[in-house]
């Protein structure tokens, strides 16, 4: 069972993330671990070439991962993207983008998953997306720093026979 429910995470990524709230997106599933996200088409997500422009497809990928992580650790808003790798497959027709993700492990402070984007109605996906997620610590703990002098490197000829 998911830690999130689809209704409270449509409703912290409208209101918390603007530009999610801007894009449209439907939660179309979210189970721990899965999620599934629709970007209803728009005009103006088509670039020159006549196919859905690239930062539109990295932001379902980002905001399908931040579903899957949530869904596994609940509410933490502070969860952020350490890394996006993208590799456009195809073309995206000019058609409402779906994104289907699923975590390949989680951690205590990282998350790795991958997300595949389609175009409604096209059983090829267009864009595989693998991405990580970096997760807050549940207690802040002091941290210990005793200051030591900086260790010499060494010289020339040093420590070598």
């Amino acid at each position: 069972m998911a830690r999130i429910s689809q209704a409270e995470f449509a409703q912290l990524a409208h209101e918390h993330v603007p530009f999610v709230g801007m894009l449209g997106i439907q939660v179309e599933s979210l189970e721990a671990g899965k999620a599934s996200i629709r970007i209803p088409f728009r005009e103006d997500f088509i670039r020159p070439g006549g196919t859905v422009s690239g930062p539109v497809q990295m932001a379902l990928a980002d905001i399908v991962m931040y579903a899957v992580v949530l869904s596994l650790i609940g509410r933490v808003e502070l969860a952020v993207t350490t890394n996006l790798t993208c590799n456009f497959l195809r073309r995206p027709k000019p058609v409402d983008l779906i994104g289907r993700g699923q975590i390949l492990k989680l951690g205590k402070r990282l998350a790795v998953g991958e997300v595949l984007l389609y175009s409604d109605g096209d059983p090829e996906p267009v864009a595989h997306v693998t991405c990580t997620y970096s997760i807050p610590p549940t207690t802040q703990e002091p941290i210990a720093i005793s200051p030591s002098p900086p260790t010499p490197l060494p010289q020339a000829g040093e420590g070598s026979e």
